[in-house]
């Protein structure tokens, strides 16, 4: 049994024994009166935004911490005694949790789950469906107003308070839009090269008409690793089209990154929010605060 299965069976035993008393009312999903309605998130990204729709009336359980990188996550038993006392689970979708059927099952939760990615159009890169929705905010706002819908079909009674801050958030993410897209209009076309750390900015490449170069992991995935070769050739074509820096990612090792840029000749410029969010008092301790940081981050590399 690998430690994902066996953490599972732990959990769901414990959940037999610590979740038997539950009322009934609560395992309806009825709303409990003027309580915030108990909402799970699976990635930091997710999590905020349920937050900004919620507003002081959810109560948010965040299961990826910041700086973790998602791909490789493994649920705790905390995670399924979280979701089993939920009101509805909120993901990001695409693939990004592949750990959370199976722990969705094992917590033996049976309530409403929002998948955040349906409606936006998906970039498939190598034949796979690209995850990494979020770093477009025009995204963000269908993936918003998914879950205000959940939200609202959970606790309709504050489903008014949902819609209020969705419009909101809505503002925001514009504001957030048009600044970045005024942002890369001060940079020539011909310096808009990008070399990160893995696959993770297509949807903000596409959006901002940037020329993705390559990735030191080359995959959307952070377990694939470079061959030899392919490090050689990604040295030559960084050199070939003047790339000016290859930008780290704040939830993966720096090493490999330096390493190539030593090699090309290139500065490495910390560190990018591609996965993740950052902690609490970080500029991206928040969405709208990590893409802000990105775009300057990365804008001022450009620009030189």
């Amino acid at each position: 049994m690998n430690r994902l299965a066996l953490g599972m069976a732990l959990a769901a035993l414990a959940l037999v024994a610590g979740c038997s008393g539950t009322s009934s009312t609560a395992a309806a999903g009825e709303p409990a009166a003027g309580k915030p309605v108990p909402v799970v998130a699976t990635t930091p990204q997710v999590a905020d935004f349920v937050r900004n729709i919620g507003g002081g009336d959810v109560e948010v359980t965040q299961i990826i911490k910041p700086g973790v990188d998602p791909h490789d996550y493994e649920p705790t038993p905390a995670d399924m005694r979280a979701i089993a006392s939920a009101r509805l689970v909120v993901e990001n979708g695409v693939g990004l949790e592949k750990w959370l059927d199976g722990t969705i099952a094992a917590a033996g939760y049976s309530g409403p789950v929002v998948d955040a990615s349906r409606g936006v159009t998906l970039r498939v890169e190598g034949g796979e469906p690209d995850p990494h929705i979020w770093h477009n905010p025009l995204n963000v706002k269908i993936m918003a107003a998914g879950i205000e819908r959940g939200l609202a079909a959970a606790d309709p009674s504050r489903a008014p308070a949902f819609a209020r801050n969705l419009a909101a958030y809505d503002t925001a993410l514009d504001r957030l839009d048009a600044e970045n897209v005024a942002a890369y209009r001060t940079i020539p076309p011909a310096r808009r090269k990008l070399v990160t750390n893995h696959d993770a900015f297509g949807y903000y490449v596409d959006r901002y008409r940037l020329e993705f170069v390559g990735s030191v992991i080359p995959s959307m995935d952070t377990s694939a690793e470079l061959s030899a070769r392919q490090l050689t050739d990604l040295v030559g074509t960084i050199r070939a089209t003047g790339v000016r820096a290859i930008f780290t990612e704040s939830s993966l090792p720096p090493k490999t990154a330096e390493a190539i840029a030593a090699r090309a000749g290139v500065e490495v410029v910390a560190s990018l929010y591609g996965d993740s969010l950052g902690p609490a008092g970080s500029p991206g301790a928040t969405y709208l605060g990590a893409e802000e940081h990105n775009t300057r981050t990365i804008v001022s590399a450009l620009a030189g």
